[in-house]
């Protein structure tokens, strides 16, 4: 009977309805830890590869873990401006912008970079809640417009070769442009932050953005998957005398805690009238579906995980210049009070006597892996002062750069920088049913309330806006 129940779910609305609480279900999931798919975990060690994005470069390889969504038709604008709270009212070809759109109750979904290649054809790069509104929109909403998914790789892929349209790469990090221009053969044009142009890599004519993942002026440059080993290797061997780093998978999510931005908030798509089509149609094996849901924060209400726009530094993008999805309802946000995003510098003491309980008989506390120490897919750890939850870390690693672990998160209007506040770090009742939890201990660990990004040098060379509290 039971074989036949779980056959029988076809969509995330049966997959709720059996659950009876999408937090049950997402508390509980048995997907495993998150993985970045294809690049080795490390191709050094990961110290020396975050040391190098601080005092080098280095180059990551992102052709893997993300979604790429193809969009192209006479439509395809007006589908993206539905449903994302951006503005594109001057979004022209050659041109790069962080998507973000939201549910009808004007809660976040996602979000993901969209570059506009070609009069009337973009590509959306991210993970896959964002991927999946933007399809289910342009396949429902008579758009005329036709979209390619070429999905993220697999984790595990059973022998199979991997195959992607575009490798990804980013070379990045203080001597990054020195490298840069050594391969173009010299001066490279100068491409405004989050505009593209072509450079040379070895002969060939190679598309890039300017970015600046790690802090400093950067490439992300992309081009048929057949040529990614060549373009590696030219490269590699092109930033040797400068000191390039090649980033594995351990190191390269880590990046983000010292620049900023928050990469899996829970998607609010689980409830609401206005949402149960889109439930209906996704998957009963999507990431929706099997995600997981992590943390010191417990809530058996689904909608005390989802977050604003206003909370994960995304307000500056917010445009009431078109009639978008979730727009009537961040009108009525707007005046706030919003609660903060920052970082949490952890109490190293703390942490210690966390790390000291596996060498102690009993129930250890939860482990920290190193350098990430997420364990789902979306993670909330209770952030307490006083006695009284005042914000909530949703990102957590270890900085080699920082000698410091540090999260992610937001704290109420009234929490001050530098003020302490206390972390609980694990889950309640000795841990949940998830494969990446172990029976442990909850423990308060000290933290900083501190600026986001954390790294000084992300806080004064990122564009206003882009991962930053700036309007």
């Amino acid at each position: 009977m039971e074989v036949l129940e779980e056959m029988s779910a076809k969509s995330l609305e049966d997959v709720i309805k059996k659950a009876g609480n999408p937090v049950d279900l997402l508390r509980n999931s048995q997907i495993g830890a998150y993985v970045y798919p294809v690049v080795p975990s490390e191709y050094s060690n990961w110290r020396d590869e975050q040391r190098a994005w601080r005092e080098s470069a280095v180059l990551f390889d992102q052709s893997h873990h993300m979604v790429d969504l193809y969009i192209e038709g006479p439509d395809a604008i007006k589908l993206l401006s539905d449903t994302a709270i951006n503005s594109f009212a001057n979004f022209p070809v050659n041109r790069a912008k962080q998507y973000v759109p939201c549910s009808h109750g004007g809660h976040v979904i996602g979000d993901g970079i969209l570059f506009h290649l070609k009069k009337n054809q973009l590509v959306f790069v991210g993970r896959a809640p964002s991927a999946n509104w933007i399809q289910y929109h342009a396949e429902t909403g008579g758009y005329d417009v036709k979209i390619v998914k070429d999905d993220r790789s697999p984790g595990n892929p059973k022998g199979k070769a991997v195959i992607r349209k575009c490798y990804r790469f980013q070379i990045q990090g203080p001597n990054a442009w020195k490298i840069i221009e050594k391969l173009n053969g010299g001066p490279v044009p100068d491409i405004k932050f989050f505009n593209m142009d072509y450079i040379k890599i070895g002969g060939r004519k190679v598309r890039a953005l300017r970015h600046g993942m790690a802090g400093a002026p950067g490439l992300e440059i992309w081009g048929p998957y057949r040529e990614r080993e060549e373009i590696r290797e030219t490269i590699v061997a092109a930033g040797r005398d400068h000191g390039i780093v090649q980033v594995g998978c351990r190191a390269y999510a880590t990046n983000t805690l010292e620049s900023g931005w928050i990469p899996s908030p829970l998607p609010a798509v689980y409830t609401g009238d206005k949402m149960r089509p889109y439930r209906k149609w996704l998957s009963a094996t999507g990431y929706e579906a099997t995600g997981s849901l992590g943390g010191s924060f417990y809530s058996n209400n689904i909608e005390d995980y989802y977050t604003t726009p206003y909370e994960l530094g995304y307000g500056p993008f917010i445009k009431f210049d078109h009639d978008f999805i979730g727009s009537s309802a961040l009108q009525a946000m707007e005046k706030g009070p919003h609660r903060r995003k920052v970082t949490f510098a952890w109490n190293s003491k703390d942490v210690i006597k966390a790390f000291s309980s596996l060498f102690e008989p009993g129930d250890i506390y939860k482990y920290f892996d190193l350098p990430l120490s997420n364990y789902a897919s979306s993670s909330y750890d209770r952030i307490m002062r006083n006695g009284k939850r005042v914000g909530v870390s949703m990102f957590s690693g270890y900085s080699y750069n920082e000698r410091s672990m540090l999260s992610l998160g937001f704290v109420d209007p009234s929490i001050k920088p530098g003020a302490e506040v206390t972390l609980v770090w694990g889950e309640e009742n000795r841990g949940s049913k998830k494969t990446t939890v172990e029976r442990h201990r909850q423990i308060e660990i000290r933290a900083i309330v501190s600026p986001v990004p954390y790294s000084k040098v992300a806080r004064e060379s990122y564009a206003s806006g882009w991962r930053t509290e700036k309007a």
